[in-house]
Formats: structure tokens, sequence, C-alpha cells
């Protein structure tokens, strides 16, 4: 991948957003793989990407289907993104549109393609759930346990998929000799993202 200070056309910028995600959806050990995810309700958090469709420029994160920012992007699903690599020195800011899926072919092929340990996530307390002690969530059986196949049937009612749209992204490269930032938004038919340079 070329050095984001070789970028001279918004062309290069689009370009270097759509190489990061994809790299970032497959690479656990680049710093965009665990992005923050802001929801209408104005609440942060980091999410972990696990897939990126560059084609739609749609992303994919797994959420549990009883958590409160399921009820916020159904209620509005605007959806807020931030990706920042120190390293490279560089910055995605980006906005879309939200959906949570708990059911079909999308949201079973990822369920299929969790391990056990990642799904005994979703056989605790729903997220938020109140405790007068420090808690897991999880039943005290799974503390530290690998459930099988059986004992996850009820952990899949509550597996769901965050999946996001992207419509703006905001490039931003930080350099001692000057930042460079570009802006893109998609077209009118949907398909084409127009840019511009602004000032950082």
């Amino acid at each position: 991948m070329a050095t984001p200070a070789m970028f001279d056309t918004l062309d290069d910028c689009l370009t270097d957003c759509r190489d990061r995600l994809i790299r970032a959806a497959h690479d656990r050990k680049v710093p965009m793989h665990t992005p923050v995810i802001v929801t209408g309700d104005v609440d942060a958090r980091v999410m972990v990407l696990r897939a990126f469709d560059s084609a739609a420029w749609r992303l994919r994160l797994h959420t549990d289907g009883r958590s409160s920012k399921a009820e916020i992007i159904a209620a509005d699903p605007r959806v807020a993104m931030l990706f920042y690599d120190k390293g490279a020195k560089v910055q995605i800011r980006a906005r879309g549109t939200g959906e949570i899926l708990r059911g079909g072919a999308e949201v079973d092929a990822a369920w299929a393609a969790s391990t056990n340990f990642a799904r005994r996530c979703y056989l605790g307390e729903g997220p938020g759930t109140v405790s007068d002690t420090p808690t897991s969530g999880l039943p005290p059986e799974f503390e530290g346990v690998e459930p099988d196949d059986a004992q996850l049937v009820p952990a899949r009612e509550n597996f769901a998929l965050l999946r996001i749209t992207l419509t703006e992204l905001d490039w931003l490269y930080l350099a001692h000799t000057g930042h460079v930032r570009a802006q893109f938004v998609r077209a009118g038919d949907g398909m084409r993202w127009e840019g511009r340079w602004v000032s950082p």
C-alpha cells in the first residue's frame, strides 16, 4: 500500500479508505479492526469489524440483539464511525445507515463461522442488565468454559448483525509538513462517490 504522503488525487484517497477497510476486516492486528461506533443517541463504543463489502461499501459487525444499540438503530438508523491508525497517521471518520439483522442467510453464515467460545457471549444476561456484583453476565457453568453446540442453541436467538452502509467519508492524513484532508459523499445514484479537498 502506498504511503498517504504520496496521495495527490481524490481517487487515491478514496482507494486508501477502501483498502484500509478491506484489511481491517481481515487482520485483527491492524488498529482499524476495532473502530468506534456511534449511534443516534450519541453513545459510542468500540466494536470489531467482521467484514467489509467493498462493492457496496458496507460494514458488518456482530452484536447482541437485546442490546440498547439494537433498539436505538431500529428507531434511528444514523451511525457514525471513527477509524484511526496511529502508525500510519491516518484517521477515517464515516457516516452511514445502520440496520440490525437477526435472521437470514447472512446472519446464519456469520454464526456458523464463529467459534463456540465467541458464541457463548450470547448465552448470558442481556447487555446492561443490572447486577449486585461484578459480572460477565455469563451463566456460572460457562465462565471460562467453551460450551458445546447443543448448549449454544439458546444463544443463537440473541445473536445479530449490525450492517452499516457507508454514505460519507472524511479522510485525514496527519503530517508535520501539513495535514491533508478529503471528504466524500455518495452520489445521487448511490453507486459513485463525489469527493473534495478541504482544509484540515
